[in-house]
């Protein structure tokens, strides 16, 4: 059953990133998907995950504000750079994010930085180096391509900072991991409805119905990955360090088969090596007595 959930987790996860794909096949306006998709995440939260409602004073409330504003902000991004720079790429930048709360537990909580995991940040570097689509782009809109790499720092980056919030959030023992994540999502949603209002009312967006039911369906998928991937750890959790790993490396295969084989994305010999790379770090920060 835990490889059963990894599984439909790895599914659930790619998923988004084929939607976040065909959004602009079919020119779905994100900023209403994405809206969209944080309401239908408060309801299946609500329904799957049974959150008690709780209000303790120490809860880090500011932990969940940047997570309401981060969250929203870079699936944009994040969606940017699916149509941009291909679902391999930024599944790569997502997944190799890991490298940020790595690099933070040396610098700012005293963990011992050994050779291996030295080893290891290097092979992530490098890794992130070589998904890059540096050869050149004919296209009729050229600088726009030529630019559209950047978004993978930005992916790279913003999932970092957000997994140690993340981390922060889990560790605070004073309200339940469902009940904190009820709030995010309420958070994101209603700071994310602003944004639209705000587009609504500047005319650069118009309600529409088919953009809400992508959203919605994005939300089941994004809510998806996320419930399967508590029930994989909850399952295994004297194995922490085999979901995190299984999930990281499923995705990045699971996203380089789906990029090839369906949407024909285009990749350099080093963006090939760059999946190879990515999955050995992986392996390298979470099993690091293999080496």
């Amino acid at each position: 059953m835990p490889i059963l959930y990894i599984i439909l987790s790895i599914c659930c996860s790619v998923t988004v990133s084929v939607l976040l794909k065909l959004a602009r096949r079919y020119q779905i306006d994100i900023f209403q998907a994405i809206t969209w998709n944080y309401s239908m995440a408060i309801v299946l939260t609500w329904i799957f995950l049974r959150p008690r409602l709780e209000i303790v004073h120490s809860s880090p409330y500011y932990v969940y504000t940047l997570l309401g504003l981060l969250l929203p902000a870079l699936f944009v991004i994040v969606a940017i750079s699916v149509s941009s720079n291909g679902i391999i790429r930024t599944e790569i930048a997502q997944r190799l994010s890991l490298f940020i709360p790595v690099v933070s537990a040396f610098l700012f909580f005293g963990e011992q930085l050994t050779i291996v995991k030295s080893i290891g940040l290097v092979i992530c570097f490098a890794a992130i180096v070589c998904s890059v689509p540096w050869g050149k782009q004919r296209s009729p809109n050229t600088r726009k391509v030529a630019n559209a790499w950047m978004y993978l720092p930005v992916v790279f980056i913003g999932m970092g900072i957000i997994d140690i919030l993340f981390k922060k959030m889990s560790a605070f023992r004073g309200t339940s991991y469902t009940s904190s994540l009820l709030l995010v999502f309420i958070l994101a949603f209603l700071l994310s409805l602003i944004n639209l209002f705000y587009r609504f009312g500047s005319k650069k967006s118009k309600f529409s119905w088919p953009h809400i039911l992508f959203g919605w369906i994005l939300g089941v998928a994004n809510f998806g990955n996320i419930l399967f991937y508590i029930k994989a750890l909850g399952a295994l959790a004297d194995k922490p360090s085999l979901v995190f790993s299984s999930m990281d490396i499923g995705v990045i295969l699971l996203g380089a088969f789906v990029g090839l084989a369906i949407f024909k994305e285009k990749l350099s010999m080093i963006n090939k090596v760059g999946i190879g790379l990515a999955v050995l770090a992986v392996v390298i920060f979470y099993f690091p007595t293999i080496f």
